[in-house]
This record gives C-alpha cells, structure tokens and sequence, in this order.
C-alpha cells in the first residue's frame, strides 16, 4: 500500500528547497589554482535541516532541488546541476537515515550526528566528484596530482560542513520544538 503524500508535507519539501536556494546563494566564491572555484556558502546547513525535519526522502529531495535549482541559475555551475541534485540529494538523505533511526523523538545529539553524516556523505561525494573531474578532464594523469588538486578544495568544503554541524542542529531543535508547540505534525 502506497503512502500518499500530505499537501502540507509538499509545501515544506518547497520551502525548505527554496530556502536551500538561498543559503546556496550567501556565497563566498574563491577561485582555486586546477578547475575554477570553490565557495563558502550557507546551503549546507539547510541541506542537513532538510534531511533532519523530512526525513531522508523528502529531506533529501528538498536538499538535492534546492542546490539544483542553484546552480541552474550559475552559468558557472549548470553544466553539474545533475550531480549537484544528487550530491546534494545524498546530503539530506543521510541526514535523514540517522534522524530517523532508532527511536522517533530526537534531540540536539542526534540532530548533531544526523548532520554530521550528512556533511561526511556529502564531502566524500563531493571531492571524489572533483578528483574525477581532475583526472579526466583537466589532463591531470597522474593519482598524486589529482589528489593535490583536490585539497584546494578542502578549506571550502571543512568550513561548510562545520558551519552546517554548528548551526543545522540549533535550528532544528528549536523549529521542531515551535512545531509541536503549535501542534503542527510534518507526518
């Protein structure tokens, strides 16, 4: 039996992607020696806190949208926008996949582990991404200087994923905490 989907469940799915697009968008863009730019950027934390409110599909749909729609509105970035959805997809699922384990109430811990795999998931994601792109279309043939193009990648992508394991967790308890409050169920 198929679980329908609630019109109230849609509507968060497009807020929180429309706020990932804008947390994609308060970026810092610092250009990087092999294969353009890297950025600091708030997406992530709404990646993270769409995966911990909506769980991992939903979550990860939000997430993976969001940062799509980005990057469709870069010249810069829409050639990836694909790999962005799914990378990014992945963020919010595995966000998702450890808010949702175990017990159903959570609290800041876990909202801080969900993020944690989340921004993990991600980073593997994200530089194995970029060291293919390294090796294969900057003509880098070598593994050791793929990887060397890689680590100017690094500093943007720890930042990111500290930022968001700082803040996702804050804002979840607290958003989680005004929902029941008011007695407004995401399920």
């Amino acid at each position: 039996m198929k679980q329908k989907i609630s019109t109230k469940r849609i509507a968060m799915v497009g807020l929180l992607a429309a706020l990932t697009f804008v947390g994609s968008g308060l970026r810092v863009k610092i250009p990087v020696t092999i294969g353009g730019t890297s950025a600091f950027h708030l997406g992530n934390i709404l990646c993270a806190l769409s995966g911990i409110l909506m769980g991992p599909w939903l979550g990860g749909t939000a997430a993976g949208l969001g940062s799509m729609i980005y990057d469709m509105t870069d010249p810069g970035y829409i050639a990836e926008c694909w790999i962005t959805f799914l990378t990014k997809f992945a963020y919010g699922m595995a966000a998702g996949l450890v808010i949702r384990a175990g017990k159903k109430e959570w609290g800041y811990g876990k909202a801080v582990a969900a993020t944690v795999a989340g921004a993990a998931t991600y980073a593997v994601l994200y530089l194995g991404k970029n060291f293919l792109e390294v090796l294969i279309v900057s003509g880098i043939s070598d593994t050791a200087g793929a990887l060397l193009a890689v680590t100017t990648r690094l500093p943007a992508t720890i930042f990111n994923a500290a930022v968001a394991i700082i803040f996702a967790p804050i804002l979840a308890v607290a958003i989680s905490k005004a929902l029941k409050q008011n007695h407004i169920s995401l399920e």
